[in-house]
């Protein structure tokens, strides 16, 4: 047994039609593309945990009082 049913022979005989549909060259810049997608996405990632999530000036609070919204008036 391999993997959710599928035995090994089966997976090397998936893999043996994929290289031959699209060829290695093709399958190389695929994988590397997809690595430097990884990589772009993570350094993202990063960079927005780095940042506070609000740009507070230190000294400074914010004004949290909350502000009543009037219904609009029905016209007759």
């Amino acid at each position: 047994m391999g993997f959710g049913g599928i035995s090994i022979w089966q997976l090397l005989i998936i893999l043996l039609i994929v290289v031959m549909l699209f060829g290695t060259k093709r399958l190389k810049s695929l994988g590397s593309d997809l690595g430097d997608a990884i990589k772009g996405f993570r350094k993202s990632m990063d960079k927005e945990e780095d940042k506070p999530a609000i740009d507070d000036k230190p000294g400074h609070t914010i004004d949290a009082q909350a502000r009543k919204v009037e219904e609009p008036t029905k016209k007759d």
